[in-house]
């Protein structure tokens, strides 16, 4: 994609972006690693780098970088190569999907570290959003390495598996408040820190050989695993079910009461190949607006 990109003082600047606002991007349930400011921008952490980003008008601001990371590192994490205006004006034919969009019009599917996205899906498992980030921030501050302060707080990065795979079960699930999930924790990690269990490898598959591979791990079902690859590995016709779809699904789409794996083979029927999008989409406008509940 083309944008006027500018650098200034230890800032970066989009010039009239379109399709770009951190909280739809955020706060849809993707990353669990930000932080929102007094003045309404977010502080995120990713591939061991703290950066901060607000939308002003129509520029978006990415403060505490450089141009040479902004290339390397943020381009890709914020997904800025794809054509969101083209995926957008493709799922809009739905209208249905048209009210959704205009809803979270600036969401953007970002690019995570596949280690850290499985972990924090793991520890998603039957919990909330803020006691998520709270583990994931316990973990990080605890085995992560400084990364960087912002705003008179440090950050750390999340860590390497064999950190958390030479912790007891017992320390992991009272150190960072993650109960019943210790043990998979702990389990995955050793599993990819020992070489048993190849996670980069599944850049290279297809979703369906992806989530085959991922949920022989403890901890990851249909849903996390869909999380992960769409999250992490740009398996964009992924659609992870979690309860808000699933109500949004039957209140708009099947009108009836329907199992989770059902309305997984439905979202993939109905938005083909990009369902990824058409999920956050749809979650995002049924929590915030509780359609379906």
């Amino acid at each position: 994609m083309n944008f006027n990109i500018i650098e200034d003082n230890n800032k970066v600047i989009i010039k009239d972006i379109l399709d770009f606002d951190p909280k739809h991007i955020f706060e849809c349930g993707q990353c669990f690693r930000w932080y929102i400011e007094e003045d309404l921008s977010y502080t995120t952490i990713a591939h061991n780098k703290v950066i901060n980003v607000k939308k002003e008008d129509n520029d978006v601001i990415f403060s505490n970088t450089h141009m040479e990371d902004f290339k390397s590192i943020w381009y890709k994490y914020f997904d800025l190569g794809k054509d969101y205006f083209a995926i957008k004006n493709e799922l809009s034919k739905d209208p249905i999907l048209k009210e959704a969009i205009n809803f979270g019009q600036g969401m953007r599917l970002l690019n995570q570290d596949p280690y850290e996205t499985l972990i924090s899906f793991i520890i998603s498992a039957n919990n909330q959003i803020p006691r998520i980030k709270k583990s994931v921030e316990l973990i990080s501050n605890d085995l992560g390495e400084y990364a960087g302060t912002w705003n008179g707080k440090d950050y750390f990065g999340f860590p390497r598996p064999d950190k958390l795979a030479s912790l007891e079960t017992e320390y992991i699930r009272e150190k960072y408040r993650v109960g019943f999930r210790a043990d998979r924790i702990r389990e995955t990690s050793r599993r990819i820190s020992d070489g048993e269990f190849d996670l980069q490898s599944i850049y290279y598959k297809t979703r369906d050989e992806g989530k085959d591979l991922l949920t022989t791990l403890p901890g990851v079902g249909p849903k996390v695993s869909d999380c992960i690859l769409l999250f992490a590995f740009d398996k964009e016709e992924a659609f992870p079910v979690d309860v808000w779809v699933k109500r949004v699904m039957e209140y708009f789409y099947l009108k009836k009461e329907t199992s989770t794996k059902e309305i997984g083979l439905s979202g993939a029927r109905i938005f083909g190949r990009l369902a990824g999008y058409a999920q956050q989409y749809l979650f995002y406008y049924a929590r915030e607006l509780g359609i379906g509940k």
